[in-house]
């Protein structure tokens, strides 16, 4: 297992990658982002980049420019977007099967790119489904209509859980909170599951 760190223009400032190749044959790409005030050093993340490499995956882990300049508060969403959209299209390889996922905010972003970036699918941890203690104001709308996606949600999450339906698949994690680090192990595997079933079963 093999990593290296790149630094990426794109139209909202540098962004980071640590892209990290398995040591066999590449059979797909996966490019995670992290939440709204956290790194892609969060637990969850990690097991789920560790399982995937694994299994034959190459994982970048992608810094927003807003972390990469020190800032704590997260970008306006379009800007996110167009960010999350430039470094996706430098690390793509054509040929490859392309998933595009992420933690918090970071599952919003590959959520709501997915689409316009051609994605196999999106894999999404801990998908706020609303702000803690306001249920009425929902981002389900945000959810694929037509792109496989898989959720690994915590059923104690104050964020809510969302519901299956159509392109989208739930798994809910007993006893786990918003950062999905009660059994790690047991995420990542419910990830790759999904990772092969959809994109480069072998």
């Amino acid at each position: 297992m093999t990593s290296s760190a790149i630094v990426l223009d794109t139209p909202r400032g540098p962004a980071a990658a640590s892209v990290t190749d398995p040591p066999g044959p590449v059979l797909g790409l996966l490019v995670l982002g992290h939440g709204a005030g956290g790194g892609v050093d969060a637990p969850d993340l990690v097991a789920v980049r560790d399982a995937a490499v694994a299994a034959g995956v190459r994982v970048a882990l992608v810094t927003q420019p807003y972390r990469v300049a020190g800032r704590r508060a997260p970008a306006p969403a379009g800007h996110l977007d167009e960010a999350w959209t430039a470094v996706v299209g430098a690390l793509r390889v054509p040929g490859t099967p392309l998933i595009v996922g992420g933690r918090s905010s970071g599952a919003r972003v590959a959520c709501r790119t997915a689409a316009t970036l051609g994605a196999a699918g999106v894999l999404a941890l801990a998908f706020p489904l609303h702000p803690p203690g306001k249920p009425e104001k929902s981002r389900a709308a945000e959810l694929p209509a037509t792109v496989p996606t898989l959720v690994i949600n915590g059923d104690r999450d104050p964020f809510g859980v969302p519901g299956a339906g159509g392109a989208v698949e739930v798994v809910v994690r007993p006893g786990a909170v918003h950062d999905l680090r009660k059994d790690l192990p047991g995420t990542a595997e419910a990830a790759v599951a999904w990772l092969r079933r959809h994109s480069w079963a072998r």
